[in-house]
C-alpha cells in the first residue's frame, strides 16, 4: 500500500474557500494489478452539505490522479443517524448526476466484533462505535487487552489511550471495577495490562503536576502586578520591573 498524500490541500472549489481530504491512500484490489485510489473522510458533525463535498473530492481527484476512486465517509456521530450516501442532481426535463459513496456509521458497529482483530485504528474506534453504558468498563478492559496483545510501542499506545480516553472517560467506581476485573485476568496479561494503566495514569499525573505549576506561576504573577497596581504604579512601570509587556500586564489586570 502506497500512500499519496495524508491532509492533502487541493485548490478552491468554492469561492474563498480551500478543501483538505483526511485520508488518500494509493493501493490495489486484491489479485489485481491496476491501481484505485481510496479516499477516507471522517465527518464528526452533522453538515447538510456534506453529500456535495463528498461529490467535489470525488470530482477533484479524479482530474488530478486520472484513477478509479473509492470514496468512503466515515461518521463519528456521538447519536445514531441515518445519513445519506448519494448527491443527486436532476431537473424536471432530465437525471443529470448520481453520486453515490460508501459510507461507515461508527455508532452502527458493535465493538464486540472488533476486539480480535490486531488493528491500532480498529482499537482506537471501540470509543465511538455502539455501545451502552453498562457496558463501558468491558469495553475498555477489551481496549486495553488489544494494546497488549499488539505489543505497540510505547508512543503509538499513548496515542491510542490518549484517543480512548477521551470519548470514553470512566467513573471511579466504573475504575475499581476495570482493575477488579483485570486482575482476575491470567497472570501474565493482567501484569502487562496493569503496567499500562499505571503507565498511563502516571504521564498523566506528570501532565497534570506540569500544568498546575504553569497555572499556579501565573496565578502567582497575577496576584503579583495586581497588588503592584494597587500601589499606584503605572502598567508601563509594572512591566519595567516584571520583564513582561504592557499588553499581558493589562490582560493580567482585567
Amino acid at each position: 500500500m502506497k500512500e499519496l498524500g495524508v491532509f492533502c490541500c487541493f485548490s478552491p472549489v468554492v469561492a474563498g474557500e480551500k478543501y483538505r481530504v483526511d485520508l488518500l491512500v494509493e493501493t490495489k484490489l486484491r489479485g489485481e494489478d491496476s491501481l484505485i485510489i481510496v479516499h477516507i473522510e471522517n465527518q464528526s458533525y452533522v453538515q447538510s452539505s456534506f453529500s456535495e463535498r463528498m461529490f467535489i473530492y470525488f470530482s477533484r481527484l479524479l482530474e488530478k490522479y486520472r484513477k478509479n476512486i473509492v470514496p468512503i465517509a466515515v461518521f463519528s456521530y456521538d447519536t445514531i443517524r441515518d445519513e445519506p450516501s448519494t448527491f443527486t442532481l436532476q431537473f424536471p426535463f432530465g437525471h443529470v448526476l448520481d453520486f453515490r459513496f460508501f459510507t461507515v456509521e461508527l455508532r452502527k458497529q458493535n465493538w464486540r466484533n472488533y476486539i480480535r482483530q490486531d488493528n491500532p485504528i480498529a482499537a482506537a474506534l471501540l470509543s465511538k462505535m455502539g455501545y451502552t453504558e453498562s457496558e463501558r468498563v468491558e469495553l475498555k478492559k477489551q481496549f486495553l487487552r488489544m494494546l497488549v496483545r499488539m505489543e505497540l510501542d510505547e508512543a503509538k499506545q499513548r496515542l491510542l489511550f490518549g484517543f480512548f480516553e477521551t470519548y470514553v472517560k470512566l467513573s471511579d467506581e466504573e475504575e475499581r471495577r476495570l482493575r477488579s476485573e483485570v486482575n482476575e485476568m491470567e497472570t501474565k496479561e493482567k501484569e502487562q495490562v496493569m503496567e499500562l494503566i499505571i503507565s498511563y495514569e502516571q504521564k498523566a499525573l506528570e501532565k497534570g503536576r506540569e500544568e498546575g505549576v504553569k497555572q499556579g506561576i501565573k496565578q502567582g504573577m497575577k496576584r503579583l502586578v495586581q497588588t503592584m497596581a494597587k500601589k499606584g504604579m503605572s502598567v508601563k512601570d509594572i512591566a519595567n520591573v516584571t520583564d513582561l509587556s504592557e499588553e499581558e500586564v493589562e490582560r493580567l489586570l482585567e
